[in-house]
């Protein structure tokens, strides 16, 4: 039965997927906007795209990471904003204000690697030789079904490991040298305009505030307005199919608190669209005087429906190859919240950005791989007066700090700012720092989950073959050729099914390629390979 505006669509999930597919439907598929449901099992939309106060007894502020947009990769993304107004000004989209805020706060980080003595390393020396160049030429020429689920260190030697240019690359977009190999490869070729702007992040563009605010509320805002209905605090548990074939779900099993909750019968006209997998499912938050727990038994059910779901085709993915090992997919974020402007006046001093100007700040020789950023303030829509923040991440979480000789995921928030101070060498403030400053600190078991080697058949397409009233959503689905870990995958995979499923007539924007730019392609290889 094909889809029609009597079809009832169902989102599983709040994540900025189902966010974008409720817009394509009712923008793009003239769905109503009251026949479009999300389910989501938490008290607030956005998924990883937060940014809130702490859920800790001391209060501040958190948000587990920071989605950096770019100019170029994000069509898809600038497709869904340019329509979306602004909560202060609805003659004003998403898009214009991002421009304009980016047009008043660009990117030029002059200090993007510290060295071990406290120095400022020249990051414009991105450090390769001809064997890295070799080996990234290699890997660049090679095709996904030969790379395979190979790991990124089984392409590159040693020295590949200490250069700038490796250094910047990991912490930009976080990655191991035990993750897929071809991720790597996809994230070299969707940006490789970068290569010769890595050492500033010029090519970043920011959100006015952090990405809850700036993103998500006015998306759903707008959803709202337009009728799109939102139920919270329900989990979908699974979902069944309705013949042998498996192409066509006919009810949802839902659950509230642990108990069962009924279930949703899909008519002959509706549809379902299915958040599968989460990178930060079972986070959990710590303060300056407690440490976050690191769940390893997948509480909060988003990997148990996919992990259902597969159960049912061979073309449903494989689940495990992303959330099997926690130990290689967790790594830990925390937020300052400052009553004084001392530190960030200083950082300021010390690296020549103000804040919102710089990017990652990475000590290159920390045991634990620590990097900071200041973003412009407020960073928070309703952030309190003459108070500041600052968010920071380590990808080494298991190792001893070089202040604090305690694992990182062992650490108060107290030992991480601890570690911060030591690394930045600023002692005649640190007293004054500690005593006004408090620290959120956030554990995420699967927060590098979709970097995980795979083969082919691990990841479902968004629409499998012969699907007829579904699809699959988020950053564990297969879309050829882009880059996980960007907001740019989930919503061209919401695009993707919405078109699919109700025939819009209407071109979804090509993949950007940096290499089919002659301009770009020969300034970046230029710089990466002279």
């Amino acid at each position: 039965m094909p889809a029609s505006k009597n079809s009832q669509v169902y989102l599983v999930g709040g994540g900025v997927a189902s966010l974008a597919a409720a817009a394509f439907l009712v923008r793009d598929s003239g769905v109503p906007g009251e026949n479009v449901h999300i389910l989501e099992q938490l008290s607030i939309l956005g998924g990883s795209m937060d940014g809130a106060p702490a859920p800790t007894p001391e209060g501040g502020y958190v948000t587990r990471g920071g989605r950096m947009f770019e100019e170029e990769h994000y069509v898809c993304l600038w497709n869904l904003l340019e329509t979306i107004p602004t909560l202060d000004d609805p003659a004003v989209s998403v898009r214009q204000e991002m421009l304009a805020f980016n047009i008043e706060h660009p990117t030029n980080a002059k200090a993007r690697i510290i060295n071990g003595d406290r120095t400022v390393a020249d990051a414009s020396q991105l450090g390769l030789d001809t064997r890295d160049r070799v080996d990234m030429t290699r890997l660049l020429a090679l095709p996904e079904r030969v790379i395979g689920a190979r790991r990124i260190d089984d392409f590159f030697q040693p020295h590949f490991f200490t250069t700038n240019f490796w250094c910047m690359w990991r912490t930009t977009f976080a990655f191991q040298t035990w993750h897929s190999a071809i991720e790597l490869r996809r994230y070299f070729l969707a940006f490789v305009q970068e290569f010769d702007r890595i050492h500033t992040l010029s090519g970043v563009r920011r959100s006015k505030y952090n990405q809850y605010d700036s993103v998500i509320r006015p998306i759903q805002e707008w959803l709202t307005a337009q009728g799109v209905r939102t139920e919270f605090g329900v989990t979908v548990a699974d979902v069944e199919f309705s013949d042998a074939a498996a192409r066509r779900i006919s009810r949802l099993h839902l659950e509230r608190d642990g108990a069962e909750a009924g279930a949703i019968e899909l008519g002959e006209e509706d549809y379902a669209f299915l958040t599968i997998g989460s990178m930060t499912a079972d986070t959990t938050y710590g303060d300056r005087s407690t440490v976050p727990e690191l769940v390893r038994d997948k509480r909060d059910g988003s990997w148990r429906l996919w992990e259902s779901i597969a159960k049912k085709a061979p073309d449903f993915g494989r689940p495990t190859a992303f959330c099997g090992n926690v130990d290689e997919t967790k790594w830990e974020s925390f937020t300052l919240t400052m009553t004084g402007r001392t530190l960030l006046d200083r950082i300021q001093e010390y690296t020549g950005n103000v804040p919102g100007e710089g990017a990652l700040m990475t000590w290159k020789d920390s045991r634990w791989l620590l990097s900071v950023v200041v973003p412009a303030q407020p960073h928070f829509r309703d952030q309190q007066k003459d108070t500041y923040t600052l968010w920071g991440y380590s990808l080494f979480g298991d190792v001893p700090g070089d202040h604090v000789p305690k694992k990182m995921d062992d650490c108060t928030g107290t030992e991480i700012l601890d570690e911060l101070l030591g690394h930045l060498g600023f002692d005649d403030i640190a007293d004054e720092v500690r005593a006004t400053t408090r620290v959120t600190t956030v554990q995420m078991p699967y927060i590098d989950a979709q970097f995980q080697r795979r083969t082919v058949a691990d990841r479902p397409l968004v629409v499998p073959d012969g699907a007829e009233n579904f699809a699959f959503l988020g950053q564990f689905v297969e879309i050829p050729e882009d880059v996980v870990f960007t907001v740019e995958y989930s919503v061209r995979a919401a695009m993707l099914a919405v078109y699919h499923h109700f025939d819009v007539d209407k071109e979804i924007p090509a993949m950007y390629h940096g290499l089919s730019d002659p301009k770009i392609a020969w300034s970046a290889l230029r710089t990466a390979f002279a």
